[in-house]
């Protein structure tokens, strides 16, 4: 399937309707978990801000991936069990958007479906939280650190040999919980999401994306309408940040190319430098004994041609064994 394009429809062709004014009403579905609320309700008062007359409501739903607690997300289907319900609301007419973290939207979406903008960026990097160590140079052999990211995992394992890593389920409240109440030594996050959340004071550090390298669109919203509403995409326009946008196709991209919606230890991270993107890219196995990085640099308008790039290039040392020795 062909990738979404922002700001187009899913085949790529401008869409030729000429949205009215102003919307009416539109109608945001999102998770239900603290951070997914409060980023429906940044996009809901975004909306209200650009269209005044709009009425924007928010639709809750509780999503697959949040019920299944007790197996890493890996062996129950991905990151996609995040988003089909919504999805599924948009098809139904019951939701005219869905507002979702870029690094929860699967690589390949279905052609009724597109990608109508992603907004700006909040820090892309991971934090490392714990109540006993400022870093994860400062834990002892043993320790144990929680996650709940394949990626994460095998560059702490690359990195840290001596430090224990299990697997770590929930919202972002449940694992703030688990840390508190001793089941790890520290645990790894999104340092966006303790960020919007007003939980920035338990970030003890921030991993430099050398010794993390961020999911694809971490850091990211995007919203996601039907392809067949030019109108929505029209209307949704002012919300898309064009240097976000290009970096996260280029992630996406290299996902895309050695993934697709498999769920494997990959990094790719993007960064507009001096008016180019900077592309890093690496695969893993989930030990981290055998990794392979690559980097490619070019216009933020062939962002997603410097994604397939780096893609090759990751191949071309080794990356396809990596993916066939995980199956």
């Amino acid at each position: 399937m062909s990738p979404p394009i922002v700001s187009q429809s899913h085949s790529g062709s401008r869409p030729a309707a000429v949205a009215p004014s102003a919307p009416e009403r539109i109608v945001i579905a999102t998770r239900e978990s603290r951070l997914a609320l409060w980023q429906a309700e940044h996009v809901k008062a975004r909306l209200e801000g650009l269209y005044p007359g709009c009425r924007v409501e928010l639709l809750g739903m509780t999503t697959r991936g949040d019920q299944i607690l007790d197996r890493p997300l890996a062996k129950v289907g991905g990151k996609g069990l995040f988003v089909k319900e919504l999805e599924t609301a948009l098809l139904d007419n019951r939701a005219d958007i869905a507002v979702h973290s870029m690094k929860d939207v699967p690589m390949t979406m279905g052609d009724e479906f597109t990608l109508a903008c992603i907004s700006a960026r909040e820090v892309p990097l991971d934090a490392f939280v714990s109540n006993r160590y400022d870093s994860l140079a400062d834990m002892p052999p043993g320790a144990v650190v929680g996650t709940s990211s394949l990626r994460r995992e095998s560059q702490l394992h690359a990195q840290y040999p001596f430090l224990g890593v299990t697997s770590l389920r929930g919202n972002l409240d449940t694992r703030l919980r688990k840390l508190d109440e001793g089941q790890y030594d520290a645990i790894i996050l999104a340092a966006a999401g303790l960020i919007r959340l007003g939980l920035g004071e338990r970030i003890r550090s921030t991993l430099a994306s050398e010794v993390s390298l961020p999911a694809a669109g971490q850091g990211a919203l995007g919203i996601e309408c039907l392809s067949a509403r030019a109108d929505m995409v029209q209307w949704l326009q002012p919300l898309n940040d064009p240097d976000t946008s290009a970096c996260v196709r280029a992630e996406r991209a290299v996902a895309r190319a050695l993934a697709g919606s498999c769920e494997v230890p990959l990094g790719a991270y993007a960064e507009i430098r001096g008016g180019a993107l900077w592309l890093r890219g690496f695969v893993a196995l989930p030990d981290g004994s055998r990794i392979v990085r690559a980097e490619r640099e070019g216009a933020p308008a062939d962002a997603e041609a410097i994604g397939d790039d780096l893609a090759e290039d990751l191949r071309a040392q080794g990356a396809e064994a990596i993916l066939a020795e995980l199956g």
